[in-house]
C-alpha cells in the first residue's frame, strides 16, 4: 500500500525538555474503519494500530523475527512501510523483534523510553536505527501522535527523567483515541506506576480496552487500577506455557471477580479489534 506522510510536525521531542509534541500523518479523509491487532509473537508484546486512513503505529516487536509473520497477516499485501514504531522499554521481549522490522519495513519514525538499556539487543537496535538514519526520539508525557483526524496516541508516562530507572518501571504508557473509542497501553508498568497514574491522570486512563501490564503478571493489574480504567476488555499478550506463569492465576481471578472480559494470545493467537466509532468488534486475523 502506498502511503505518504503528508505532514510531520515535531514541536518538541528533546529528551532534555518536558515537551508537548504532535505528529500529523495522513490528514486525508478516513474510510471508516480502524483497528488494533494484538500480535501472537510468543512471550512478549507487539501491537499494530492502524488508523482509518491506513497510517500505522507499531508498539513493540516481541523478542525475535516472529513479528514479521504476524505483521504479514494483518497488513495489506505488499505494504512495506510503517509510519511510527514505539518501543515501550528496552527489554528484549519488547524490542528484540524490532531489528527485523527495520530490515523488512521502511520506518518513518522511532520512539522509545529514555531509560538506558545495557543489553546487546538494545545496543544493536540503536545501531540499526542510526545506520538507517531513522528519525528517533525519547518519549515524554504530553507527546501526541496524530495518525489521522480520527486517531491519536497520547503519552501519559514517563513524565520525568527515567534514564537510571529499572526498565519495566520506565515503560511508556499511552492512550489511544480512535473516533470515540479508547485503549490504554502500559508496557510492563508495575503497580507503583499504576497507582501514580490513578492519582495523576484519572480521566485519561478511563478506557474501553486495557492492555494488561507485564503480560498479566501479578506485579501489575492491581484492583485499584482495574477499577479506575473500567475496561470492557482486557488484552493479555503472553506465550503458551511460558516459564513465568503469565498470566498469573490471581490476575485472572481478579478480572473474573470484577466481571471484566479478557482475551489472550495464548488461547486466541493474533487478535484484531476494529471500530468505526460505535464499538470495538473482534475479527479473525487473515
Amino acid at each position: 500500500m502506498s502511503r505518504q506522510t503528508t505532514t510531520l510536525l515535531i514541536l518538541s521531542l528533546l529528551a532534555v525538555v518536558l515537551a508537548v509534541a504532535a505528529l500529523m500523518l495522513e490528514p486525508s479523509t478516513p474510510d471508516g474503519t480502524g483497528s488494533i491487532a494484538m500480535l501472537d509473537i510468543g512471550q512478549g508484546d507487539s501491537f499494530l494500530i492502524t488508523a482509518p486512513s491506513g497510517a500505522q503505529l507499531l508498539i513493540d516487536g516481541g523478542k525475535d523475527a516472529k513479528v514479521l509473520a504476524e505483521l504479514a497477516q494483518v497488513m495489506p499485501a505488499g505494504d512495506r512501510s510503517i509510519d511510527v514504531v514505539l518501543g515501550t522499554h528496552p527489554d528484549a521481549d519488547h524490542i528484540g523483534g524490532l531489528t527485523h522490522v527495520f530490515d523488512r519495513y521502511d520506518v518513518g519514525l522511532f520512539l522509545i523510553s529514555e531509560v538506558q538499556g545495557d543489553t546487546d539487543v538494545y545496543k544493536n537496535l540503536l545501531a540499526k536505527v542510526e545506520a538507517q538514519k531513522i528519525p528517533a526520539y525519547f518519549v515524554r508525557k504530553g507527546m501526541n501522535i496524530l495518525l489521522d483526524p480520527t486517531t491519536q496516541f497520547t503519552t501519559l508516562f514517563p513524565d520525568r527523567d527515567v534514564r537510571t530507572w529499572e526498565t519495566n518501571t520506565a515503560s511508556v504508557v499511552g492512550r489511544l483515541q480512535m473516533y470515540g473509542r479508547s485503549a490504554l497501553f502500559t508496557g510492563d508498568s508495575p503497580i507503583s506506576i499504576e497507582q501514580y497514574l490513578v492519582r495523576s491522570v484519572p480521566q485519561e486512563i478511563d478506557v474501553d480496552i486495557l492492555k494488561l501490564g507485564h503480560h498479566g503478571s501479578k506485579t501489575s493489574s492491581s484492583e485499584e487500577f482495574l477499577k479506575a480504567t473500567t475496561p470492557a476488555l482486557a488484552l493479555i499478550s503472553a506465550g503458551v506455557n511460558n516459564r513465568y506463569g503469565h498470566p498469573a492465576d490471581e490476575i485472572i481471578a481478579r478480572l473474573t471477580a470484577l466481571n471484566l472480559s479478557w482475551v489472550s494470545t495464548q488461547e486466541k493467537g493474533t487478535v484484531v479489534l476494529s471500530t468505526t466509532g460505535s464499538q470495538w468488534i473482534k475479527e479473525d486475523a487473515k
